[in-house]
């Protein structure tokens, strides 16, 4: 039986990344734990990030060297097309579906700005998520299924968002309570 080598993406683990919309506040927060395999590597990553001048936010999931070079290309689409988030993460999906080197990349992206939020996946995937919630990594789905709970009973999005991050950090070992999170409101 052979070894998993180092590199082997199946085990690097960790990151939950959440995605809160409420009224005219979206709210992007993700945990800083990186692990491999049974052992967390760094408990205070920086996953969630603005791009545009401040204007989206981006977080993601995955490989950390392919999710920047993720980065690198959505904010080029961004300079491409100005104040055009869904033309932007199509154009940007268009390439990571077609381009032999970009097919490579193992990430998930969440981006938001004032107005929407698309996930993106190597897939081709562009989805606008159906409630105002939606959650990438291994605690995804706790957090989104505890923000979804929340949104019925809580005016904040911010508050929805730290604690279904908490219960996510609570339920899931590859999720920490180390946040990074970024807010947009629309004037």
């Amino acid at each position: 039986m052979s070894r998993p080598s180092s590199t082997d993406a199946t085990q690097w683990r960790g990151t939950t990344i959440l995605a809160v919309r409420k009224g005219k506040t979206v709210v992007i927060a993700g945990d800083g734990q990186v692990s491999f395999g049974p052992t967390v590597m760094k408990g205070n990553a920086k996953k969630v990030r603005r791009l545009a001048d401040g204007k989206v936010v981006a977080g993601f999931a995955g490989s950390t060297a392919d999710a920047f070079a993720l980065f690198e290309r959505l904010e080029a689409k961004l300079e491409q097309y100005p104040s055009q988030l869904a033309r932007a993460c199509v154009e940007l999906a268009k390439d990571w579906r077609t381009d032999r080197y970009l097919r490579k990349l193992d990430a998930m992206l969440i981006v938001a700005d004032t107005s929407a939020t698309f996930v993106l996946t190597g897939a081709g995937d562009v989805l606008e998520p159906e409630h105002g919630v939606v959650a990438v990594g291994s605690g995804g789905n706790y957090a989104s299924s505890a923000a979804r709970a929340l949104l019925d009973y809580e005016a904040d999005p911010e508050i929805i968002t730290r604690k279904a991050m908490a219960i996510a950090a609570e339920v899931c070992i590859y999720t920490n309570d180390n946040l990074t999170i970024e807010i947009l409101t629309a004037q």
